[in-house]
């Protein structure tokens, strides 16, 4: 493919992340390159019509990136200097790294097709990769991510900094597993990644959404393949070898943005997850 991203939920989140700035001005998650990056006319991507729930959904893509972000800046000021953006897809942060004047290095993870497209893509519209870029083309089940990362440049006695958005949900237990265990194979490593709960945890409406969505992705040859209860993925996080772990569910989320705990009919949540390995 020459001018179609061969994910469709990798553009998807591209177009919720350019929508927040357009129609939210960017109040939880700021990406200067956000529209840029789609190569869209900004006034027509802005008048799009909203489906049901579609707000939500694109206000938790904005909350993953900044808590992630987030964490990532604190740990720079730890003096990590490698950060590993996995499944990267139309993300920009390896493109605007704000913190390249500290000295961070950034490998970009994700499928080969995907990484040949979007480096035609970013060429298309002018957007240049910076030497401090690396794209590391991995297909997270066939592959060894340490072996890919090292042969680019990464170094595994030094601290690193793992986001994994939009990712975890689409792979088997057994390759999120053995990804969990490389992460925390690194001394002073640190992971966010965000993941769902069981379709049957959610209740009404909520429950009839991520059924909607689950045919959808199912539908584009992107079905889910993974998701956890929360003593699920704690129990797999600590054998991995994580020795701090923060799971922001709904609640969680409200209190680190400050934000009022609302009311919901639905016992089940998003998930981000911050694990560290000191």
């Amino acid at each position: 493919m020459t001018d179609k991203c061969p994910s469709v939920t990798a553009w998807r989140v591209a177009r919720h992340r350019a929508k927040h700035q357009l129609l939210e001005n960017g109040i939880v998650f700021s990406d200067p390159l956000a529209i840029p990056v789609l190569g869209e006319d900004a006034e027509s991507l802005k008048a799009e019509e909203e489906r049901s729930g579609e707000k939500n959904f694109r206000l938790f893509m904005a909350i993953r990136s900044r808590i992630a972000e987030d964490k990532l800046a604190t740990a720079v000021l730890r003096g990590v200097q490698q950060a590993i953006i996995m499944g990267g897809g139309v993300d920009t942060f390896g493109l605007r790294n704000p913190h390249e004047n500290s000295g961070l290095t950034v490998f970009e993870v994700d499928r080969p097709l995907m990484q040949n497209w979007k480096r035609r893509h970013l060429a298309r519209t002018g957007l240049k990769v910076p030497e401090s870029l690396t794209f590391v083309p991995v297909d997270f089940e066939r592959d060894s991510l340490s072996t890919c990362l090292m042969k680019a440049g990464f170094d595994s006695t030094k601290p690193a900094f793992f986001s994994w958005l939009g990712v975890v949900p689409y792979l088997t237990r057994e390759s999120i597993e053995n990804t969990l265990r490389f992460v925390a194979s690194i001394p002073g490593s640190e992971i966010v990644f965000d993941y769902g709960e069981p379709i049957e945890n959610y209740e009404g409406q909520h429950r009839r959404l991520m059924e909607e969505r689950g045919a959808f992705v199912a539908s584009v040859g992107e079905p889910w393949l993974s998701r956890f209860n929360p003593a699920e993925i704690h129990a797999i996080l600590l054998k991995a070898g994580f020795n701090n772990v923060t799971d922001y569910d709904r609640n969680g989320i409200s209190s680190y943005f400050g934000w009022p705990a609302k009311p919901s009919n639905s016992k089940a949540s998003p998930h981000v997850i911050d694990a560290l390995r000191s």
